[in-house]
């Protein structure tokens, strides 16, 4: 008998010990499937059976009180013989074994999982269902937001050619009211520096054109027209006339071409008196800048024809339809 229980004080707490590691890794393999794994499990359970049977051992008792050693057998049968002399009774042990897991409970347990995880995926169809469902009204939503902005941005656009078409025609009333009105012409001068490119936009945004004298006449009444508006003063004034093309080439702003002059000449000695072989530093005659001046910009004092840098800013006067 002692050795029954010196073998096992040895063997048995091993062969628990094993039997708590195996549940525990059931307990970890919880929600997957392992035919391999559930096979050896029952094969250590009926092995663990086996043993405690031929050791005469009740069965689940080292589930809650595994002996260890024979000091822990002793320590047992003291406490047994104290609680004897105490109460009068013989204490028996209890024990409270947790039942293995069947097959059946391991198949029942996955195939429960198994039911979640279908239910789980069921609900996630739905809201992958409900999440399309949105996607598609926002898609149709955006394709009515580009419509609308189509529809605005052509609105904008016609609202802007409006804007447009009326700008062009305040400036043209506006500069038959205050300029000179000429035949079917209006001429209205600007008293703002501009360079001779920036000068013929700002009259083609008011409908106009920079001025185009087309004969001695009109030439005669703008000089007329400028001589009042600046004097004292001599300002030179754009007009819509230029040599940028081919040098020599005077064209208007609409392509045609100049064909009158009036350039301004140095003064001539008066009679009896040595012709200068030099030319007049301050009154050359014009034009005398080469490729460097190809605009035309008229004196406000004269009327005289002076070539100029076409960046060069200065006062301008505007052509008007009438």
């Amino acid at each position: 008998m002692p050795a029954a229980w010196l073998l096992g004080a040895l063997v048995i707490p091993q062969l628990l010990s094993f039997g708590h590691g195996a549940r525990g890794a059931e307990r970890e393999w919880e929600g997957v499937w392992g035919g391999a794994q559930e096979e050896e499990r029952e094969r250590e359970a009926l092995m663990l059976k086996h043993l405690q049977e031929a050791l005469g051992l009740p069965a689940g008792r080292g589930d809650e009180n595994p002996p260890g050693t024979v000091e822990d057998k002793e320590d047992w049968e003291m406490e047994e013989d104290q609680g004897d002399e105490e109460e009068g009774a013989t204490p028996t042990p209890s024990s409270s074994p947790s039942p293995s897991p069947t097959p059946e409970d391991t198949v029942t347990y996955i195939l429960g999982r198994l039911a979640g995880l279908d239910a789980g995926l069921h609900q996630l169809h739905v809201r992958l269902h409900a999440l399309d469902t949105r996607v598609v009204e926002l898609t149709q939503g955006l394709r009515q937001l580009r419509n609308a902005a189509g529809d605005t941005r052509d609105a904008l656009q016609a609202l802007q050619e409006a804007q447009g078409r009326a700008e062009r025609e305040h400036g043209r009333l506006e500069g038959c009211l205050k300029g000179l009105r000429l035949g079917h012409k209006c001429f209205l001068l600007s008293r703002d520096f501009e360079a001779q490119a920036a000068a013929q936009a700002r009259c083609t945004a008011r409908g106009g054109s920079l001025a185009q004298p087309a004969d001695r006449q009109q030439m005669e009444a703008l000089t007329r027209y400028l001589r009042a508006a600046l004097a004292p003063y001599n300002w030179p004034v754009w007009l819509g006339v230029h040599d940028r093309r081919a040098e020599g080439l005077y064209l208007f702003e609409n392509g045609q071409r100049v064909s009158f002059f009036a350039w301004h000449r140095a003064p001539r000695p008066e009679p009896g008196a040595r012709p200068s072989a030099t030319p007049h530093p301050l009154s050359p005659d014009q034009p005398n800048g080469g490729t460097l001046e190809n605009c035309v910009a008229q004196a406000s004092d004269d009327g005289s024809w002076w070539d100029h840098d076409c960046q060069r800013r200065l006062y301008y006067v505007c052509e008007f339809p009438f």
